[in-house]
């Protein structure tokens, strides 16, 4: 079996999001597995709007996540060999130029669907004589179809499964535009006949156009790929996601404490029939990865699931891994193993652990319930200063109960909030050793 190569072809004319981050991984793996070639493919050709400050938002995303590529290319730098495809098709009779505005495509297209036919393009360029040709050449740009032969364009989807569209019922594709922009779905074809690449996973949206580009392969002497086309993501609800993309954008993802292995350990499952967990590595999620166990369903993506995925993964790390962390938020090195121990169960970010230091270092503003009032400045004045040995904890609440008589919740809890200000967090136990601090004292 020849070697397996992918390829992510992302537009830098904005940020990598969510549903741009399922394509791209589902490549990665899929090359990753196998020992293949991961390509990252640029399409910039789009001068107008395509900026380097986009690609390198891609790159450091891409490097973010751990998902590295094999090799870059940009399609700005390939031009000549679009042209040279187009010259080709040209040639054969399988490129013809049009002349129509946009208003009066609309206008057909309007004609078209009120007569209850689809509103597929006419060919009426086809039917131009010379002078027309001359004659509109002179007034206007011309823009530059692929013509389809109208038969049935068949294939057998990586997750479809077998699939066919009749292409008379399809309009032969724009390649060129006006302006001389090489389209996608040209540069796209002679990309991947060039680069070599066998396996092609995107959205079920590029289905349609998945038909087309099996032509031009064709026409231009290669061999399609082996085409797979995951669901689209929705919202929770089922609604539409891509009014939402701009908020899930991967740099908006990770400034907000998201973790690369929550992100890559849903997104290589959602959708499909395995159950979503946290993978400890890249290789962990490309083992068990496999394109037939994904749906056709659309995908429901909720952004509240990755911070359970985040929280474990935060909380499974050893100190180890976080001391750069600590370092800076000034844990000192002899205590950090044991700081990391008591305060990682009670945060979901890293970042959500620099509270706790606080409340080590400088004590919190004690949180005292008016009933609880007496009996809490009762049990202050039983409270040493600190330092506190490991049996600090137990030493104050039992001298606490056996003076005042409380026990249980009622013993516990106020005592709880007055030093750390809060009903919930780390074991008393394990916690007041490193408190350096009690504000309730003062």
């Amino acid at each position: 079996m020849s070697k397996i190569v992918t390829r992510f072809a992302p537009s830098p004319t904005g940020y990598l999001h969510i549903g741009n981050l399922r394509t791209a991984l589902f490549n990665y793996l899929i090359a990753r597995k196998t020992g293949g070639e991961f390509i990252l493919r640029l399409d910039d050709t789009d001068q107008e709007r395509s900026k380097q400050e986009y690609i390198d938002a891609i790159q450091h995303d891409l490097d973010w996540l751990g998902i590295g590529w094999d090799r870059i290319e940009q399609q700005s730098t390939r031009l000549e060999r679009y042209k040279d495809a187009a010259d080709k098709l040209r040639a054969d009779g399988r490129f013809y130029e049009c002349f129509e505005t946009p208003g009066e495509l609309d206008l057909k297209r309007k004609k078209q669907l009120n007569m209850g036919r689809p509103p597929v393009y006419d060919r009426a360029a086809l039917d131009m004589d010379d002078a027309m040709r001359i004659r509109l050449s002179a007034e206007r740009d011309g823009y530059w179809r692929f013509l389809l032969d109208q038969t049935r364009i068949e294939w057998n989807d990586g997750i479809l499964g077998p699939l066919s569209i009749d292409a008379a019922s399809v309009s032969d594709p724009v390649l060129i535009r006006a302006d001389g922009q090489v389209l996608y779905t040209l540069a796209s074809v002679v990309d991947d006949m060039d680069m070599g690449v066998t396996h092609i996973v995107r959205g079920s949206d590029h289905v349609t156009n998945t038909a087309t580009q099996i032509q031009i392969i064709q026409a231009l002497g290669g061999t399609p790929p082996s085409f797979a086309h995951h669901s689209l993501l929705t919202g929770p609800q089922g609604e539409a996601l891509s009014k939402r993309l701009g908020t899930l954008s991967l740099r908006d993802l990770r400034a907000q404490g998201v973790t690369p292995m929550a992100l890559l350990s849903l997104m290589a499952r959602l959708g499909s029939s395995q159950p979503v967990d946290l993978r400890a590595s890249m290789d962990d999620i490309a083992e068990g990865f496999d394109l037939s166990q994904f749906g056709s369903a659309p995908t429901k993506f909720d952004a509240e699931d990755l911070w359970p995925l985040t929280r474990a993964d935060i909380q499974s790390r050893p100190v180890e891994a976080v001391a750069g962390y600590l370092t800076e938020l000034g844990v000192p090195a002899d205590i950090a193993p044991q700081f990391w121990q008591v305060a990682r169960e009670n945060i979901t970010r890293l970042e959500d652990i620099g509270p706790w230091w606080a409340l080590c270092q400088q004590g919190a503003d004690p949180v005292i319930d008016a009933e609880d009032a007496d009996f809490v400045a009762e049990a202050l004045t039983l409270l040493p200063p600190p330092p506190y040995g490991e049996s600090a904890w137990k030493d104050w609440t039992d001298a606490v109960k056996a003076q005042t008589g409380r026990k249980g919740r009622a013993l516990f809890m106020p005592l709880r909030k007055a030093l750390t200000g809060q009903a919930h967090g780390p074991d008393m136990s394990a916690l007041m050793p490193l408190l350096q601090q009690v504000r309730a004292k003062k």
